[in-house]
């Protein structure tokens, strides 16, 4: 899970997209995975816990992906009005991990 570089708190990934929000053309983002993964790249997040400010860019990739996928699965999982992210993502990525966890169980005969 995605973990501040400041001070290793862990982070939520609702609050990290809540503060996306403020971006002008962000429904647009959600249109190309490159395009949302090189914006959140180059934003500036605050963490909650130490109020430190630092780039996406030191965020975990494979986790920024999965939440655009989920952003784009769930319908209705932005409040436009309220500028907020309605979907527990940091639970669907860990279901989601568990998930693959178990596939690979599955696939190697390991229970």
């Amino acid at each position: 899970m995605a973990k501040c570089p400041v001070c290793g708190a862990p982070l939520d990934w609702r609050e990290l997209i809540d503060q996306m929000l403020t971006l002008e053309d962000f429904s647009e983002l959600l249109k190309s995975k490159d395009d949302f993964i090189n914006a959140l790249e180059n934003f500036a997040f605050k963490c909650p816990h130490c109020g430190e400010e630092f780039y996406g860019k030191f965020l975990p990739r494979d986790e920024a992906e999965k939440v655009f996928d989920l952003l784009n699965d769930f319908k209705g999982s932005i409040d436009w009005e309220k500028k907020k992210v309605r979907i527990r993502l940091n639970q669907l990525l860990a279901l989601d991990k568990m998930l693959e966890e178990w596939d690979k169980r599955v696939k190697t005969g390991k229970f």
